[in-house]
C-alpha cells in the first residue's frame, strides 16, 4: 500500500470515528432536552448544556452534508402533552432564541443590524428562567392561554392561566391581540414549596423553572393557584385592528400594557452596540437580587417591521438574540461538614466555607451536600478546597473539588443528637436516626403537629415547642395533652409566658382534641400523607383505629393512594410504640372518629365559591359545612360554579357571578338548601 493510500485510510478511519461521535452526542443532547423539556428535571447545568451544543454547531459547521432535520439543531426541545389539557396550534409559532456567548458575538450582530438599518434600536431583557405561554385575547377578552410545546403546538392551559395574577382577563384593545410572556415561580413561592414538602416528608423541587412547569401542567387549576406562579409578558406576537400599533415599535407596546397593569418584562431601550452591552452588564450585575432566576439577558431589535430582515432560521425568531451569562463560581475552602437531623430522621449534609463568598449577589458560607453518595463522588472532606457554584442561581452546592485532602469525609455511625445508631435506607443514599424520641425529630415532628394544617392548636408555636422538648415535658404528641398536669410549674417557669397565655394554650389544646380526626392524621406526619390525602383517607374509614387495622391491599384502593403511601401508613400503625401513643391519646379523649358516616348529601354534584363576610360562619366554616353536606368549596368563580355564597363587601367574585348569570345564595339559603 503506497504512502498516499495509507494517508487517506487514516482520514477517512478518522472521519468514521468523528461521524460515530457526533451521532452520539445527538443523542446525549436529545436525551438532556427531554429531560428539560419534557419532564421537568435536568441531569447537568444550563451552561454543561449549553456547552454541548455548541460542539454539535462547531462538527455541522465543519460537516454540513451531516445535518439532517432531526438534529437538536434544528428543532424546538419541547412536545406538547395533552395531560395537562387540549393541543393547540398555535397562531403565531414560538419560536426560541439564537444564544450568544460572547460580547463580541453580540457586538457583530448588532453591527449587522445596523449596515441595514443605521437607525436600527435595541431593547434588552431579562431573560426569565421559566417556560414560556402565549395569550389570546379577542376584542380585550382573555380566549386562550398556550404553552410553547414543539414551537408549533402547544397545550390548552387556560384554566391555570387564569388563577395567575398576573395574566389579565381583560385588556383594552381591539380586536385580536397576541402576547408571548413567560411564566415563572418567584424564589420566595419555591422556597415555601420546599419547605412544605420537607414537613410532609416528600422531595423538595429541584430548581423554580422545574416546578413552575410541572405546576402550569396540572390538570387542577386549585394546585397551579396555591404554588403562585407569575407572569411577565415579553412580546406583542400579534395585533391587528385598533390594537395594530402595538406591533411598531416594541418597548413602546410594552409599556402601554404596562399602564393598562400587565406585568411586562424589564426592559431597557438602547442606540448603540456600546449601550447594549452596558445593559447586560448591568442586569448580570444585579441578577442575584431579583426576586427570580434569569439565565441571560435578550436583545431585540425595537423597530418590529426591521426583524424580518434578520430570519435565523426555523428554529429561532427572527430580530432577537440572547447572551447567556457564564455561570458565577467561585473557589472556597471547606472547613466543616456539618451533620444535621431532618424532621424525618434522615441526616443532611452541608459545606460551611472557611470565609464567606460573594455568588450571583449574596454572600454564601454554606452549601448543600446532599448525601453521602455526593460527598464521595466528589472526594469532598474538611480542609479541602472547592469550586461553589449557584445551582439554577439559587441553591450554593459544590460542583468540584480543586485541592482534595487525600481523604474522604466519613459519615457519624449514630445519630449526632441522640446518640442512637444510624441505618442506612435499603436502595437509597439516605441514612437515618429512626429513634423516635429523638430530640432533633421530636422538635419538628411537635411543632407540626400543633400547626395550622393539622391540628391547628392556636398560640402554640415552634418556640414553645422547642422550650418544652429542652425543658423535657415534651417527649411525644401525647404528652402535649398532659401539660395541663403541669399548670402550676409551666406558670412559674415562665416557659409558655404569664399565667393568662399559659391558660389559653392549655384550653386551645384541650379544644383540639375535638377537631376532625384527619387533622389528628396530618399531623401524625407519616411520609406522603398531608393534609389533603388525609382528609381523603378518612372518608373511608369509620374511625382511626379502622385506619390503623387495614392492610396494605385495602389501603391501595382509595383514589390517590398508592403502593407508597399505603406502605407507610401501615408501617407506621404496625410500630407498637406508635399503637401505644394512639391508645394513650385516645384515653386522653381525643377524637379518633371519623364524621364521615354523618356527612349529608344535600350539596351533592355542586360547586360554590364563598366570598365575603357571612353573618353568622366564618370562610372555613363555610367551607367545611358545604363539603360536609356532598359540595365542593372552590375559591374562583367559573362556568362550573353552581352557586356563589355571598355576605357583605364580596367584591369581584360577585360581580363575575352576576356576568355569568351563576345564582347568588345568603348565609341563610344555604341553611336552607341542607335542611332540606
Amino acid at each position: 500500500m503506497s504512502e498516499h493510500e495509507i494517508k487517506k485510510e487514516a482520514k477517512n478511519s478518522a472521519q468514521v470515528m468523528e461521524k460515530e461521535y457526533y451521532e452520539q452526542l445527538k443523542q446525549t443532547i436529545d436525551r438532556h432536552m427531554d429531560l428539560y423539556y419534557n419532564q421537568n428535571t435536568n441531569e447537568i447545568s444550563d451552561y454543561e448544556y449549553d456547552q454541548l451544543m455548541l460542539e454539535l454547531k462547531a462538527i455541522e459547521k465543519e460537516h454540513p452534508q451531516w445535518v439532517t432535520k432531526d438534529s437538536p439543531t434544528q428543532k424546538i426541545g419541547g412536545v406538547a402533552k395533552r395531560e395537562a389539557g387540549v393541543t393547540i396550534t398555535h397562531h403565531v409559532p414560538m419560536l426560541s432564541i439564537q444564544d450568544l456567548f460572547s460580547k463580541e458575538e453580540v457586538t457583530a450582530w448588532i453591527a449587522k443590524v445596523k449596515e441595514v438599518h443605521p437607525d436600527a434600536r435595541f431593547s434588552v431583557e431579562h431573560k426569565i428562567d421559566g417556560l414560556s405561554m402565549s395569550l389570546r385575547y379577542q376584542d380585550g377578552v382573555l380566549v386562550l392561554a398556550e404553552t410553547r410545546g414543539n414551537g408549533t403546538e402547544g397545550e390548552d392551559v387556560t384554566l391555570n392561566a387564569r388563577v395567575i395574577p398576573d395574566v389579565k382577563q381583560t385588556i383594552d384593545a381591539g380586536d385580536y391581540v397576541e402576547l408571548r410572556g413567560e411564566v415563572y415561580m418567584s424564589h420566595e413561592a419555591f422556597e415555601a414549596f420546599n419547605e412544605k414538602q420537607e414537613s410532609l416528608g416528600k422531595k423538595p423541587a429541584a430548581n423554580p423553572r422545574n416546578l413552575a412547569t410541572g405546576t402550569l401542567r396540572q390538570l387542577d387549576p386549585k394546585i397551579t393557584e396555591e404554588r403562585g406562579l407569575r407572569m411577565f409578558v415579553f412580546n406583542v406576537q400579534d395585533a391587528t385592528g385598533e390594537s395594530a400599533h402595538l406591533m411598531e415599535y416594541h418597548t413602546a407596546g410594552l409599556d402601554e400594557l404596562a399602564a393598562q397593569g400587565v406585568a411586562v418584562v424589564p426592559h431597557i431601550l438602547c442606540n448603540t452596540a456600546e449601550e447594549v452591552l452596558a445593559a447586560i452588564d448591568e442586569i448580570g450585575e444585579h441578577r442575584g437580587d431579583y426576586a427570580y432566576d434569569i439565565d441571560g439577558a435578550v436583545v431585540k431589535i425595537e423597530q418590529v417591521a426591521y426583524r424580518a430582515d434578520f430570519p435565523a432560521g426555523s428554529k429561532y425568531s427572527a430580530g432577537h438574540v440572547a447572551y447567556k451569562y457564564p455561570p458565577e463560581e467561585k473557589e472556597v475552602e471547606i472547613e466543616e461538614v456539618e451533620v444535621g437531623v431532618g424532621r424525618t430522621g434522615k441526616m443532611t449534609f452541608r459545606a460551611r466555607f472557611k470565609e464567606p463568598v460573594r455568588l450571583c449577589g449574596t454572600s454564601v458560607q454554606y452549601a448543600t451536600l446532599h448525601n453521602m453518595d455526593y460527598i464521595e463522588s466528589l472526594g469532598i472532606d474538611e480542609g479541602c478546597r472547592a469550586i461553589c457554584r449557584k445551582q439554577g442561581e439559587i441553591i450554593p452546592a459544590i460542583i468540584r473539588v480543586t485541592k482534595p485532602t487525600g481523604t474522604i469525609f466519613r459519615a457519624p455511625d449514630v445519630c449526632p443528637v441522640c446518640g442512637h445508631p444510624l441505618v442506612k435506607e435499603e436502595g437509597t443514599a439516605d441514612i437515618c436516626c429512626v429513634n423516635p424520641s429523638c430530640p432533633a425529630q421530636l422538635k419538628r415532628t411537635l411543632s407540626y403537629f400543633a400547626s395550622r394544617d393539622a391540628m391547628d392548636i392556636k398560640a402554640f408555636g415552634s418556640t414553645y415547642v422547642d422550650a418544652l422538648v429542652e425543658e423535657g415535658y415534651l417527649h411525644n404528641y401525647v404528652d402535649i395533652y398532659r401539660l395541663h398536669e403541669h399548670r402550676d410549674e409551666l406558670v412559674e417557669k415562665g416557659i409558655m409566658g404569664k399565667e393568662k397565655n399559659t391558660d389559653k394554650i392549655l384550653a386551645a389544646i384541650e379544644e383540639s382534641k375535638h377537631h376532625p380526626v384527619d387533622k389528628f392524621l396530618t399531623g401524625l406526619a407519616i411520609q406522603n400523607v398531608g393534609k389533603a390525602s388525609a382528609k381523603e383517607i378518612m372518608k373511608h374509614f369509620t374511625s382511626l383505629n379502622e385506619l390503623a387495622d387495614a392492610s396494605v391491599e385495602q389501603l391501595v384502593m382509595i383514589p390517590d393512594v398508592g403502593e407508597i403511601t399505603a406502605k407507610c401508613i401501615h408501617d407506621y400503625f404496625s410500630d407498637e410504640e406508635n399503637r401505644r401513643l394512639l391508645s394513650e391519646v385516645a384515653a386522653l379523649g381525643m377524637n379518633l372518629e371519623s364524621q364521615i358516616q354523618a356527612q349529608g348529601t344535600a350539596l351533592a354534584g355542586l360547586t360554590i365559591v364563598v366570598t365575603g363576610t357571612l353573618p353568622t360562619l366564618g370562610r372555613k366554616e363555610a367551607a367545611e359545612l358545604i363539603e360536609n353536606n356532598g359540595g365542593k368549596c372552590t375559591g374562583s368563580v367559573s362556568k362550573k360554579t353552581s352557586y356563589v355564597l355571598a355576605g357583605e363587601a364580596a367584591g369581584s367574585k360577585l360581580d363575575k357571578a352576576r356576568s355569568l348569570g351563576i345564582p347568588v345564595i345568603s348565609e341563610e339559603e344555604l341553611f336552607t338548601m341542607i335542611r332540606e
